[in-house]
């Protein structure tokens, strides 16, 4: 099959070092079949850098969990633990693998750091080499091709690879783009993801005068090549000036492109030739807010909607547009018939799950969540959603794989940086939860969140000064938080500050909502008083604290207060409480936020 020539290509040009270039034929191959765990797994030994070659082996271990070959290339990696049933590398190639690794080390690559209850195993150390030992995990994962068995490894070396042309097979005479792939690898150059092009929306029969342009317009379409798609469009126009849809494909051009005044103008052309063009009323209302901000798209969508009744992205994106507008019974009537028309959308699903958060209804939206996943395993978003609703249920681990995917790739969002932080806060990885943070405020130094689980970490880790100092600024940038509040006094005590600790207590008392937090709020204003031998009044916060019902999130502190109420010998407690009862992104803003 063409396919098997293709993936037999890719992995040769693996063992040549043409790691670009096998990068480039396992897209294609991606492209026709996302769900193909081999091609995910060879994937890993083409890209660039660690964090791709983790995501690919995750998705290829997320699309077949019984892949013994993504586990062994994760266990190596250090991302599984060892399994006694999965080999580190296939025996019966060890010389070719012992060379290849030889080799890499000689050339001084570096290890990767951090790879707890694993850095004493060499194997595992040498596997976390960096880039140059990406084939050689593709080649431990399979024991190499049988083809060729003679053929010697070539050595990887660092860096982009050089430019080549693609050989044609016996379906694709196109050559493939020349320019390597330079640092981490979007996944959006791996596979097609949502906001790119979909299918085109009318395969609109050409005049036979126009049929050439129109078989480069689908090339050029399919490879995202939007100069060509422009160039053939405009050709097109010229043989046929009737024609809607070729101004139509130009504004979307243009929009990829991110020329917004263009594509705007573009679809203005198809609907003044043919106003009954449903598409490109859709297409003015994507590119009208980038124009003018405060622009009501509306009835651009109704417009739409109302020329083409069965075009499902019109549906989707007035969807989006309720949801926006928090008139979400609209919202999900639209997105019920967008699910009608397009039933394998991921963005259909993607946004009734939202729509299903800003509802409260957690499980529908995480089923919803999960199955945009399914159909798109590359859209970005969709991983950011499951980590908030993964941690909105209280399912940290599962928040904390999807956050880690999500900021692999996207570097840059605060937001997801600190509910990554709060994830690994939560989880008592406090030194991870500091590192993480400190990337989400250097990207914004007024995210209240980032703050508030930063200074957390630092009081778990008894270091006052550092949890004063970001606790004082998650209460500035957190309205109205018990948490934060609480936890700035539990910081002041831990540093001996009491009478700041009881002023503290005292501007959270008025935010305590429930048992659990009034006990908190006792506990810490008795503990304040104790610390600064006001023991009268720390005996009545005492006994306030015993005067609220039993229940087992308060009972150990009133076991303490009864200690202390009978002996009265400890200035500070010994054990503190949580400020919560489990330490959560409890200001994660939903989709209407």
């Amino acid at each position: 099959m063409a396919e098997n020539t293709m993936l037999q290509e890719a992995i040769d040009a693996i063992r040549q070092g043409e790691k670009a270039k096998a990068k480039d034929i396992l897209t294609r191959l991606l492209k026709a079949d996302q769900h193909n765990a081999n091609y995910w797994v060879w994937m890993s030994a083409a890209v660039e850098t660690q964090k791709e070659r983790v995501y690919a082996l995750k998705t290829a271990l997320r699309a077949d969990p019984k892949n013994v070959s993504a586990k062994r290339g994760l266990v190596l990696l250090g991302k599984l633990p060892p399994d006694e049933n999965i080999a580190p590398f296939p025996l019966h190639h060890p010389r070719l693998w012992e060379e290849d690794l030889s080799e890499a080390v000689d050339e001084g690559e570096e290890k990767e750091t951090g790879v707890k209850g694993f850095i004493a195993n060499p194997i595992v150390r040498l596997a976390a080499i960096g880039l140059g030992i990406a084939s050689i995990i593709g080649f431990a994962i399979f024991g190499l091709s049988q083809r060729g068995s003679t053929t010697q490894a070539q050595t990887v070396s660092l860096g982009p690879t050089a430019t080549y042309t693609h050989t044609p097979t016996s379906i694709n005479a196109q050559p493939v783009s020349t320019q390597p792939f330079l640092g981490a690898t979007p996944l959006s150059a791996l596979l097609d993801v949502p906001y790119t092009p979909t299918p085109l929306y009318v395969n609109t029969p050409r005049s036979v005068q126009a049929s050439d342009y129109g078989n480069a317009v689908k090339a050029a379409y399919r490879d995202e090549d939007w100069e060509a798609l422009i160039a053939a469009m405009e050709q097109i126009i010229i043989i046929e000036p009737e024609s809607a849809d070729p101004y139509y494909y130009i504004g979307e051009a243009y929009r990829f492109m991110g020329e917004n005044g263009k594509a705007f103008n573009a679809y203005e052309e198809a609907t003044s030739i043919d106003k009954d063009f449903g598409p490109a009323y859709l297409g003015k209302a994507r590119v009208y807010l980038y124009i003018n901000a405060s622009a009501d798209i509306g009835p651009n969508l109704n417009r739409a909607i109302d020329k083409d009744p069965y075009f499902a992205e019109a549906y989707i994106d007035r969807a989006n547009y309720w949801l926006k507008k928090e008139k979400l019974e609209n919202a999900l009537e639209d997105i019920e018939d967008a699910l009608q028309l397009s039933p394998d959308s991921p963005m259909v699903y993607f946004t009734l799950a939202k729509i299903y958060w800003a509802q409260d209804e957690l499980e529908d939206a995480l089923n919803a969540a999960e199955k945009a996943l399914e159909l798109d395993l590359t859209h970005l978003e969709t991983y950011f959603l499951l980590g908030q609703l993964h941690e909105a249920n209280d399912q940290i681990d599962e928040a904390t794989e999807v956050l880690e995917i999500y900021v692999a790739h996207e570097e840059e969002n605060a937001q997801a940086l600190a509910m990554l932080g709060g994830a690994y806060y939560a989880n008592k990885k406090y030194d991870n939860a500091i590192e993480i943070l400190d990337r989400a405020i250097e990207l914004d130094r007024r995210s209240g969140t980032a703050h508030f689980y930063r200074g957390l970490s630092y009081l778990f880790l008894k270091d006052g000064e550092a949890a004063v100092d970001d606790l004082d600024k998650a209460n500035r940038y957190l309205s109205d938080s018990f948490e934060a509040s609480i936890a700035l006094a539990q910081a002041e005590a831990l540093r001996e500050r009491y009478g700041n600790c009881f002023l503290q207590v005292q501007r959270t008392s008025s935010l305590a909502e429930g048992d659990y937090e009034e006990a908190l709020t006792y506990y810490w204003l008795a503990t304040c008083h104790e610390g600064r031998e006001d023991f009268h009044s720390a005996q009545e916060a005492w006994e306030d604290l015993l005067e609220i019902p039993e229940s087992s999130a308060i009972r150990n502190m009133q076991r303490e207060a009864n200690e202390h109420l009978a002996e009265f010998y400890t200035p500070t407690p010994t054990e503190t409480p949580s400020p919560t009862k489990t330490p959560l992104p409890s200001r994660t803003p939903k989709p209407t936020d």
